[in-house]
C-alpha cells in the first residue's frame, strides 16, 4: 500500500512539473503579452496545484494533515486565471501591442470611446464578420 501511494506521489509532483514546464516553454515561444499570460496561468497553475498535491500525499502517508496545503491549492486556483485576466485586460486596455496575426480583437469594442486603446496594425473585428 505504500508502494502504491509513493507512486501516486510521484506521478502527482513529475506531472506538476511537466506542465510547469510546458508553461515555461510557452512564456518563451508565443509571441505577445497575451499568450504568454495565457501560457503562464493555465499549465504553471496545474503544475503547482500537482506539485502541492503530491505533497499534501506525502504528508498525508506520513500521518499529518495538513489543511495549509489544501487551502493552498484554493487560493492558487482562484486567484490566478482571476489575476492573469485582470492584468491582461489592464494591458490591453493601456494598449499593449497584439501580435500582428491576430486578426479578431474582441475587447475593442468594449470600450467607451474615450478609453479605446489605440493600435495602428490591428483592426478591430467581430466573430460574426468571419
Amino acid at each position: 500500500m505504500s508502494s502504491l501511494i509513493e507512486i501516486l506521489i510521484s506521478i502527482c509532483i513529475i506531472l506538476g512539473v511537466f506542465l510547469s514546464l510546458i508553461g515555461s516553454i510557452g512564456i518563451l515561444r508565443l509571441k505577445d503579452a497575451y499568450g504568454r499570460m495565457h501560457a503562464a496561468t493555465k499549465s504553471a497553475t496545474l503544475g503547482i496545484i500537482f506539485v502541492i498535491i503530491g505533497t499534501f500525499f506525502m504528508f498525508l502517508m506520513r500521518g499529518e494533515l495538513l489543511l495549509q496545503l489544501l487551502f493552498a491549492i484554493v487560493f492558487v486556483f482562484l486567484t490566478a486565471p482571476v489575476a492573469a485576466m485582470i492584468i491582461s485586460r489592464s494591458a490591453h486596455r493601456i494598449g499593449v501591442e497584439l501580435w500582428e496575426n491576430t486578426e479578431i480583437d474582441e475587447l475593442h469594442d468594449s470600450y467607451p470611446e474615450h478609453v479605446k486603446p489605440t493600435r495602428s496594425d490591428v483592426v478591430a473585428e467581430k466573430p460574426s464578420d468571419r
